[in-house]
């Protein structure tokens, strides 16, 4: 049997096998910088010894106490109530901030009519500055009108986070560019109104930036922390998000007690956010794959 013959390896051919692997030694690396303080934490839920400052970074002991206590020790800080607040909080404002962005984005894309520009010249501008510099304005605002205290606090954040939401609106519009508008036309032939047109033609293919739309709305008021402290002054732990519970658990008289604790509510935390993503993804692939004609 005559042996196979080899084509000889070439410098750009072994160039480019050099720069493959140092490229994926590269992302390994970083990979692993982003896992690693992810990875602590996750143990330290887990650490049955106290404190916050430890010789190895493996734990000596596994324990599952620290979720236990996280949401049955309510006597200094209320986790399930904080977990509870920013969760409706978060939903309501996720909610209200989605059908905000979809429906502005739709009509700037669509739609043609006078101060069309200016405003979303407008709507640029003002996003270039970071939202936390109209944070006193927006408080003393909200202590005239009787919402910065008692229990219409909730109803204030919801406020605060949904609001402005329709001002971003830039990404979804950029995608509703991209739906060829022959459907819109044809619906509009078949004597569809512009409503119908957009609820059974638009919003099916829209799925991708709706899933985008839902994720990021949900992430704001849930990992916020400025506006929250802001705003929920009040000192009564009842009153407050998970962002303010687990900032005061690193209190200097409460962390030797409370780090493994807050380690767990770090956790805790991330488990609503990976649980939207793995149920919205579903949906985020089909709107990619689906198509509008069939061949």
């Amino acid at each position: 049997m005559s042996k196979t013959n080899r084509k000889p390896m070439t410098a750009p051919r072994l160039r480019k096998i050099i720069g493959n692997v140092l490229i994926h030694v590269l992302l390994a690396v970083l990979a692993f910088i982003w896992v690693l303080p992810i990875f602590w934490v996750v143990l330290t839920s887990f650490r049955k010894q106290p404190g916050s400052y430890v010789t190895t970074f493996f734990p000596a002991e596994y324990t599952l106490n620290n979720y236990v206590k996280l949401f049955t020790d309510t006597s200094i800080l209320n986790f399930p109530q904080m977990f509870w607040n920013t969760f409706i909080i978060g939903v309501c404002c996720c909610v209200i901030s989605t059908v905000f962005v979809i429906s502005v984005a739709y009509c700037m894309s669509r739609m043609r009519f006078k101060m069309r520009k200016p405003f979303m010249n407008i709507a640029m501008i003002l996003g270039l500055f970071p939202s936390f510099m109209s944070m006193v304005a927006v408080y003393y605002i909200l202590k005239a009108i009787g919402l910065a205290e008692g229990s219409m606090i909730r109803i204030a954040l919801i406020v605060v986070f949904s609001a402005g939401s329709g001002a971003g609106f830039y990404v979804a519009k950029g995608f509703f560019d991209t739906i060829p508008t022959s459907l819109r036309e044809a619906a509009y032939l078949e004597g569809a109104s512009e409503a119908r047109t957009f609820f059974t033609i638009v919003l099916p293919l829209s799925k991708p930036i709706i899933v985008y739309t839902v994720i990021s709305s949900f992430l704001v008021p849930w990992t916020d922390f400025v506006f929250a402290k802001i705003i929920l002054n009040s000192g009564i732990s009842t009153d407050w998000t998970v962002a303010i519970g687990l900032y005061n658990m690193l209190n200097r008289t409460l962390i030797p007690t409370y780090f493994s604790r807050f380690c767990a509510g770090g956790v805790m935390v991330g488990i609503p956010i990976g649980i939207l993503f793995i149920i919205m993804q579903k949906f985020y692939v089909e709107g990619i794959t689906g198509g509008s004609v069939k061949g």
